[in-house]
């Protein structure tokens, strides 16, 4: 395959991605993921960390596919931009020195405490009050997180400075036990 007929090939495989076409994002995967791999360690400076902002990245393109613009640049731009600027808010989530883009931290903080502020609100007598409550702080923190706040997988992961693999199971495993406390 040659170089210029790829950028096509992308176009193709996002606006298939868009009606949803799995095969098309495996497609996206197969040919860019290295590549995406060595941009990330480029910006975050650890293998393991590159990986989990790649693959957080192919779930936004998976779930954004259909905001692509052919017109407005290249299919292989967006998908890298993507990338960059998960990479680039993994960094800006680890950061301790106080910057102007620290406000923007702050206002997440802001809205995390509006999430944890919802399990406080339920009835202190409800079943899901008590289930809830029967969770240690991280997993009903990640849970709350997900399913009240909307947060991704990674950005829990990175917000709670936890590895992706273990936000997941985390979550898994409390929805689990959430399930069973409240049959």
């Amino acid at each position: 395959m040659s170089m210029g007929a790829a950028p096509d090939d992308l176009t193709t495989a996002l606006a298939a991605c868009a009606k949803g076409d799995r095969t098309a994002l495996r497609g996206i995967f197969d040919r860019e993921a290295g590549r995406l791999v060595t941009i990330a360690e480029r910006i975050v400076r650890r293998r393991d960390l590159a990986e989990e902002v790649v693959q957080e990245s192919f779930i936004r393109i998976w779930t954004q596919a259909h905001q692509y613009q052919p017109d407005r640049g290249s299919a292989r731009g967006w998908i890298y931009a993507i990338v960059r600027n998960r990479a680039l808010n993994l960094l800006r989530d680890g950061k301790r020195e106080y910057t102007v883009e620290d406000v923007e931290v702050l206002r997440e903080r802001d809205q995390v405490d509006h999430v944890m502020a919802a399990w406080h609100r339920l009835d202190r007598t409800s079943r899901l009050h008590d289930c809830l409550g029967a969770l240690d702080d991280t997993k009903r923190r990640g849970i709350l997180m997900a399913y009240i706040g909307g947060y991704s997988h990674g950005e829990i992961a990175g917000r709670l400075s936890i590895p992706l693999g273990t936000t997941k199971s985390w979550i898994r495993r409390g929805l689990s036990a959430l399930r069973e406390c409240m049959t």
